[in-house]
Order: C-alpha cells, then sequence, then structure tokens
C-alpha cells in the first residue's frame, strides 16, 4: 500500500488532455510588455489586449466570489481573454452566483461538475479551458475565497515576461508577514518545515510551495503533463516539482497573507504525507521526462 502511495495512483481525468498550444503562439520571452502606468501607487500595467486567461476552482463559494472579482483593477480588464470559474459539485449557490456575476462581467464564463472531483480536478480543467478556449500568452489560477490578490496580477505577469519565466509562486512568507496577516502559527510551522524540506529536495531556494496563487505562461501549459497530477491540492507542489525536473524556469514574488475566516477544505495531516511523498517522487526521477527511445 505504502509503495502504491509513493509512487502513483490512478487519475481521474474528465475530458480530453490539455490541449498543446498552436505552435505560432509566442512563448512568454517573445512577449512585448507595455510601460506601466506613471500614476501615484499603480501596479496595474497595460498589458497586451486579451494575454491572460483566469480560471478560479470554487466549491460552495457563492458568498466569497464577487468580493474576488470586485477586486480585479479595472485598467487590467483589456488585458483578460477569460475568466472560467469552474464550480467543482458545489452544494451552495455558487452556479447562480457566477450567472449573475457573468452579467455583470461578460468575460466570466460557467463550467459546473456535476460532482465534487477534488481540487486538482478542478484546477486541471481550469487549464484545459484557458488553453482551448484563448489564445492568452499567460494564465493565472484565482482562488474563490479571496485569500489571494487579484491586485498583483500585472505585477506578476510583467515579471514573467520580463525575465521569461514558465512558473510563478505568490509567496506569503518572502516578506515575513504571514503572522500578521492572519496566517494560523500552526499553519506557519508546518509551512516552514515543509519549505526547508522542498528545498532540499527541489534544490531550489524558495519560501512558499503551497500559497496557491500561480501563474503559467503558455509555454509550461505545452510542457507539463497535467493529466498524470494529483486530484487532490498536492497538484500545485506536483506541477512546480515537474516543472523543475523539466528545467522550466521558476521564480516567486510576494503577495500580501489574507486570512479572513474562510473555511478551508484542506486535511493538513493529508496534505503533509501527500506533499511528502511528491518529494520522494522527485528524489526517485519520477517527473523528469519519460524516454520515447522505449
Amino acid at each position: 500500500m505504502w509503495l502504491e502511495f509513493l509512487l502513483g495512483e490512478p487519475r481521474l481525468v474528465l475530458d480530453a488532455p490539455i490541449l498543446q498550444s498552436h505552435p505560432n503562439i509566442r512563448a512568454a520571452g517573445a512577449w512585448a510588455v507595455a510601460t506601466c502606468k506613471s500614476k501615484p501607487g499603480a501596479r496595474a500595467c497595460a498589458l497586451r489586449s486579451n494575454s491572460l486567461a483566469i480560471f478560479v476552482p470554487a466549491y460552495n463559494a457563492s458568498t466569497t466570489l464577487v468580493d474576488v472579482f470586485e477586486r480585479i483593477p479595472n485598467d487590467l480588464w483589456p488585458a483578460i481573454a477569460a475568466i472560467f470559474v469552474i464550480n467543482d459539485g458545489s452544494e451552495d449557490d455558487t452556479e447562480d452566483a457566477v450567472l449573475k456575476l457573468a452579467r455583470r462581467w461578460p468575460k466570466i464564463r460557467l463550467v459546473s461538475h456535476q460532482q465534487n472531483y477534488g481540487y486538482g480536478t478542478a484546477v486541471r480543467e481550469g487549464l484545459r479551458r484557458c488553453t482551448e478556449d484563448s489564445d492568452a500568452d499567460f494564465i493565472a489560477c484565482l482562488h474563490a475565497d479571496g485569500q489571494y490578490p487579484p491586485e498583483e496580477l500585472s505585477r506578476f505577469v510583467t515579471h514573467m515576461a520580463e525575465h521569461n519565466i514558465d512558473l510563478m509562486q505568490g509567496s506569503r512568507h518572502k516578506n515575513g508577514t504571514a503572522l500578521s496577516g492572519g496566517m494560523p502559527k500552526y499553519k506557519w510551522l508546518a509551512g516552514k518545515i515543509l519549505t526547508a524540506m522542498e528545498n532540499w529536495s527541489f534544490d531550489l531556494e524558495m519560501t512558499d510551495y503551497h500559497s496557491g496563487f500561480l501563474l503559467y505562461s503558455r509555454n509550461a501549459v505545452r510542457s507539463l503533463p497535467f493529466d498524470e497530477f494529483s486530484p487532490y491540492f498536492d497538484f500545485d507542489l506536483e506541477v512546480i516539482a515537474t516543472a523543475r525536473a523539466r528545467g522550466l524556469s521558476l521564480d516567486e514574488l510576494d503577495i500580501p497573507t489574507r486570512y479572513a475566516g474562510e473555511r478551508s477544505h484542506l486535511n493538513v495531516v493529508r496534505y503533509g504525507l501527500r506533499c511528502l511523498r511528491v518529494m520522494v517522487r522527485f528524489r526517485l526521477g519520477r517527473y523528469h521526462a519519460r524516454s520515447t527511445n522505449g
């Protein structure tokens, strides 16, 4: 049983694999970034029209979604190709809430699962929709509970384009403000321990692997085997591990920490064990590209 846990398990795939991007789509490094607006304190930049696609995994999020969308800067909307809300079998009024929001912001599109398949499956579906139904150069994951900052999307995308980054992680620990932002102390300590182990396992020097605020270049989506990843919350760590194993460029920027009594669906013990499994599998070479020579 433990060997099966460490080495792999069957994956649930709802639809076709993530669409491979068209060869004429430009990678991040060839993408031009316009100059940021000069008004004091502004972080939004004049990004290329329809250059960013966003997906939002949502489960029982009817009361928090509107705040997420209201926090998207007005001058970022022209750069957004589409926002796909993946309603993962919610038992509340999430679907109705999304339809109402789509009337206010027509770029919002609803994708509903009839049952709850898990965070990883919702992320996989979001990535597939963003690549299949848009030509965006960059793809961002926003969480439906509002913990992660849509206000920072322009800064992240600009940094990715200027530095040719394939995968960007938002870090709650980079500036040392996690506890002052309301992160429970047990989560802070567990995160510190896991991050130290992950840095050793992956030979990186990141400060946070677990925020869920991830941005992808189209090159990353084209390169990573998302259908092989976990349906659970360790999906994101498998993304990072595989990106590292296959030589993609990774970076992180600081984000504010925001805990406001949101309900978490994550089982901390289960998540920790699955993170340990990802580290073991990385050291065993399971995330490296497979040979095509038989």
